[in-house]
Formats: C-alpha cells, sequence, structure tokens
C-alpha cells in the first residue's frame, strides 16, 4: 500500500451458498478520492462496502484501512469509517441530539471531543433547527440528514454512502446532493447510487461491478475513451452554406462522419484523435476565413458508458 492509499482492497470473496455475491474484488482508493460506484442490482456492490465497513465479514481476501486491517485491527480501521447504510439505524423514540449523543457513546468518541463534534454533525448536515425534535416527527429529508450525521459525528477520513437519495423527492434530492458535496475535499468518499447523474455531478471516478467483478475503475473521461470506438466533436460557425461546410468537413483526415442538426455539425472521429481533429478544424476555417463559435468533443455520458461495460459483459 502507498503512502497515500486510505482503502485497499485485495482479492474479495463473498458466497452465499453456491451464489458468488463478490468475486475476487480488488481495487484501492487515494486520500481525497470522491468515487461512484455503480452496478446493476446483485452485482455485489452492497456485500463489498459491508466488508469494507467491516460490518461483513469476506471468505476470503483483505480489508486496508489507512494501514490497518479490518479484521486484525477492527477498532483502529472503524475509526477512520462512516458509514450510511441504506436504511439509516434510526431510533424514532429518540430526539436527534439524544440519538447522536448515543452514537457518539457507540463509536467510543472521547467525552472531551463528544459536544464538539456532535455540533459540528448537526451544523454540516443542517440540523440546526431540529436537534431537539423526536426523529419520528422529521421528514424523510431530515431523517437522511440524521443518517449523514451519525456517519460524520466522528469526523471519519473515509465516508461510504450506500444509496443516500434513495426514497427521496426532487428537492430532498438536490439539498442532500449539495450536502455531500459540502462533506468533500478533505475525505475520502465512496458513494453507491442507481443516480448515475450524482455521480456526474459529485465524484472524480468510477468503480463499474458487475456480477461480482469489477468491470471498470478509472475517471470519467477515461473511461469514455476506453469504452467508445468513435470520438464525437460538435462545432458551430458563422456561417449559413452548410453543404459546402460540410464538402469542406468530410475532406479532412480522419473525419468519420458529418451529421447537422440544430444548427451546429457533429464529427465523429477515430478515438484518441481528438487533438488532431480540432487543430485541422481551426486551420482549416482560418484558411476559409469562417468564424468558429463552438468547437468542443461531446464527451459519452455516463450512462452510456455504464450499459456499455455492464451490456460488454453479458457476453
Amino acid at each position: 500500500m502507498n503512502d497515500f492509499s486510505m482503502i485497499t482492497v485485495e482479492h474479495l470473496t463473498k458466497r452465499y451458498g453456491d451464489i458468488i455475491a463478490v468475486n475476487d474484488v480488488s481495487f484501492s482508493l487515494n486520500k481525497g478520492d470522491i468515487v461512484g460506484f455503480l452496478g446493476p442490482n446483485g452485482a455485489g456492490k452492497t456485500t463489498t462496502m459491508r466488508i469494507i465497513t467491516g460490518c461483513l465479514a469476506a471468505d476470503s481476501g483483505r480489508v486496508i484501512i489507512g494501514g490497518y486491517d479490518i479484521l486484525q485491527n477492527p477498532n483502529e480501521a472503524k475509526r477512520l469509517i462512516g458509514y450510511l447504510p441504506e436504511q439509516p439505524p434510526l431510533y424514532d423514540e429518540m430526539t436527534v441530539s439524544a440519538y447522536l449523543d448515543y452514537v457518539a457513546d457507540l463509536k467510543d468518541i472521547p467525552r472531551s471531543k463528544k459536544k464538539k463534534l456532535k455540533y459540528m454533525a448537526i451544523y454540516e448536515c443542517g440540523l440546526d433547527g431540529v436537534y431537539k425534535r423526536l426523529i419520528k416527527h422529521l421528514s424523510k429529508g431530515y431523517r437522511q440528514r440524521v443518517g449523514i450525521a451519525q456517519a460524520i459525528i466522528n469526523d471519519p477520513k473515509i465516508l461510504i454512502l450506500d444509496e443516500p437519495t434513495i426514497g427521496l423527492d426532487p428537492k430532498q434530492v438536490s439539498e442532500i446532493r449539495e450536502l455531500i458535496k459540502g462533506l468533500t475535499g478533505r475525505r475520502t468518499v465512496i458513494l453507491s447510487t442507481h443516480i448515475i447523474y450524482e455521480v456526474t455531478m459529485i465524484c472524480q471516478k468510477v468503480v463499474i461491478i458487475n456480477k461480482g467483478k469489477i468491470a471498470a475503475i478509472d475517471t470519467l473521461d477515461s473511461l469514455s475513451s476506453r469504452v467508445g470506438d468513435k470520438g464525437k466533436i460538435i462545432l458551430r460557425v458563422r456561417y449559413n452554406k452548410y453543404k459546402e461546410i460540410a464538402g469542406l468537413l468530410k475532406g479532412l483526415d480522419g473525419i468519420l462522419n458529418v451529421i447537422f442538426r440544430n444548427n451546429k455539425f457533429i464529427l465523429e472521429y477515430p478515438i484518441n484523435q481528438e487533438d488532431q481533429i480540432c487543430e485541422s478544424i481551426s486551420l482549416l476555417f482560418m484558411k476559409e476565413n469562417i468564424p468558429i463559435l463552438e468547437l468542443r468533443p461531446e464527451r459519452m455520458s455516463l450512462e452510456d458508458i455504464f450499459v456499455k461495460i455492464v451490456t460488454r459483459d453479458k457476453g
């Protein structure tokens, strides 16, 4: 493990009878990484996260958290982790404040730090106006905020969130998403979600798991280059002789296809030739004295990447 690695997962395998839920999974995440954890239902996401947090034992393999083996040094490793499961472990008859006191005691937070950390969690999660209320009287959105508060009350270096916006209305989803973005920076974050847009908005890197195995792990741009067979460039110009422009573009080396739609050209080209194609277009239109209003690559959406990887793995 390198000096910057916060999570190292090595050859994890977990079986339930004849079903292999997690199959030889390995990856590592560095300090400050914000990672989206994606996969179809039953792919092994939740099982992997439960093993990482020490809530579930693997049949084989190991997990190193900040230098500590989760099985050999569970207390030291778990002090570095904050975990929000898909169903937050809330107690309806407690007030928010009393519940967070209870969680702080469970996490063995020193008495000298307990009050400060509790109110820091209340503040970070926007619970200032409700911390004296019973949890059962809170909306779904505020209950989820309480769940996140219990995950960060020990000021963890690692935050693992399993479907943090499930069951929320659009306004609550937006608020929780902004809350999570505010918690990143000094923490390594794993975000498991079915809402691919959330990963695009929050995460720097993506881990895709399928059939219990890691199907891909990389940045969005790198994944787009790896799974795509063609690149696309959007071109918009100040010139209305579009047939003439299309003819010029088709004459450029490397252009595979020219599509005109909504007053824009969509140019397809072989993957990994983006710089050369953009340079050729710029030089051509300077020579022809045609002003370029827009020239940019169009990335594959994360949804397209996800579907392509998962569909490929079915073969």
